[in-house]
C-alpha cells in the first residue's frame, strides 16, 4: 500500500490470524470512496442507509423495533491495519492510532450510534452511519436509553 502521508509511521504485519469474525449483514450507504465518506454520521439529519441481514440471523431482529436507536458495529475492511503512528487530513497534528478514531487500526472494527427509522425483513432502514457501500457488518446491539412504545414497521 502507498497512501502513507508525511510523518506516518508503519509496522510489517502477518495476515492475521487469531480471532475469526462471522459477517451477519452488510451495510449499504451512499458512500463509495472514503473522501466522500463523513467522519462521524448524524444520527439526525444523516441520509437514510440500509442495514442488510443475513439468513440465519434474520430472525434475530425480533423486537428491534421496539427501540429508537441501535449501535452498530462493522468491519473496516477497506482501511489499513498497518500504521502505529498517522497524520489525520494532512493536518501535521501527528498522533499513536490509539490516540485517533481513524479507521485505520490493527483490528479496523467501527461503531456508531444510529437512530432506527424502519425495520422490513430483514433490511433496517438508519440514520447516522459513516461507513463505505458494502461494509461487513459485525453485530448490531439495542440502545438500552431508547425504547420506545410507538407502531414502526416491522415487515
Amino acid at each position: 500500500m502507498t497512501d502513507i502521508r508525511p510523518h506516518e509511521v508503519f509496522v510489517p504485519t502477518t495476515p492475521p490470524d487469531d480471532a475469526q469474525l462471522r459477517f451477519i449483514g452488510k451495510i449499504h450507504t451512499p458512500w463509495n470512496d472514503r473522501k466522500e465518506c463523513p467522519r462521524r454520521g448524524d444520527p439526525d439529519e444523516g441520509p437514510l442507509c440500509k442495514i442488510e441481514i443475513y439468513e440465519p440471523w434474520v430472525q434475530a431482529l425480533k423486537g428491534v423495533e421496539s427501540f429508537d436507536s441501535m449501535e452498530v458495529l462493522y468491519w473496516l475492511d477497506q482501511a489499513r491495519r498497518d500504521l502505529v503512528i498517522q497524520n489525520p487530513a494532512h493536518s501535521g497534528d501527528v498522533r499513536g492510532t490509539f490516540a485517533l478514531r481513524s479507521p485505520n487500526r490493527p483490528n479496523p472494527i467501527a461503531t456508531s450510534m444510529v437512530k432506527l427509522v424502519s425495520v422490513e425483513g430483514p433490511m433496517l432502514t438508519v440514520r447516522g452511519l459513516d461507513c463505505l457501500n458494502g461494509t461487513p457488518l459485525v453485530d448490531l446491539k439495542p440502545d438500552r436509553c431508547a425504547f420506545t412504545d410507538k407502531p414502526r414497521s416491522n415487515g
